[in-house]
């Protein structure tokens, strides 16, 4: 049995749509980040950066493992899926989950604190971080023109970047003219673990923020992560 300490953001979506898809057994604890729950002593001696989402592997002398890239591959290696073992494709999962985590899961956190959170809009920052965003989503498309998934088969790579490229809208990103990211997202969306896991917990605001009301909600407990020093990326979980 795997503990996975969590939150309804894409970096926390990442390890409970692998955990679904690798079909481990877990049990979910929702962290209150707007309560500032990541940031007790309980929770920083799970993770000592104070941030979701973080696992404690019982059957593995009650192991723990935090940073969600590190635990997509801790889980990946302890089963033996969604990460090739051949020395070349085990390289191109990691290049593409790297790009996530040092490109798309930074630069679309920078563009939700500018588009969405801070009170004033700082408008060559939201278009420099928007700009950035769609220059990473058109490196992906590129790739996924000539390949079904990002390294090969569907990987841990797949699973990172979607969680976060699901939520473009949140940060102001469209997607068109991008027709090979568009069947990516679509193509992944309908797998039956990934819809289970982006509900553990639920963010749909994230991905139809339509609705005023719960998007100004959410945005609000964003913002006092920020003001309250809580988060420096109160998008991302990490």
């Amino acid at each position: 049995m795997i503990d996975l300490y969590t939150a309804a953001t894409p970096n926390g979506h990442k390890i409970s749509i692998a955990l679904e898809e690798l079909e481990l057994p877990y049990e979910l604890h929702v962290l209150n980040l707007g309560q500032g729950e990541q940031k007790e002593p309980w929770f920083k001696a799970i993770n000592p950066n104070g941030r979701i989402p973080a696992i404690i592997d019982r059957a593995n002398d009650n192991f723990a493992v935090f940073e969600s890239g590190a635990i997509l591959v801790y889980l990946a290696e302890k089963t033996g899926r969604l990460m090739p073992q051949d020395f070349k494709a085990r390289s191109l999962v990691m290049q593409w989950l790297m790009f996530q985590m040092g490109g798309i899961g930074p630069m679309m956190g920078q563009a939700n604190v500018f588009y969405r959170y801070f009170p004033e809009k700082i408008q060559p920052a939201i278009d420099r971080y928007q700009g950035e965003c769609r220059r990473l989503f058109k490196v992906l498309d590129a790739r996924l023109a000539d390949h079904e998934f990002l390294a090969g088969e569907y990987s841990i790579a797949d699973i990172a970047n979607w969680a976060w490229v699901r939520t473009h809208r949140w940060s102001g990103v469209e997607t068109e003219g991008m027709p090979h990211l568009q069947r990516w997202i679509q193509q992944i969306r309908a797998r039956p673990a990934v819809q289970r896991g982006i509900e553990r917990p639920p963010s749909e605001v994230l991905v139809r923020p339509d609705n005023a009301e719960k998007a100004e909600q959410f945005a609000a407990e964003a913002r006092k992560m920020l003001e309250t020093g809580q988060s420096g990326r109160p998008s991302s979980g990490d």
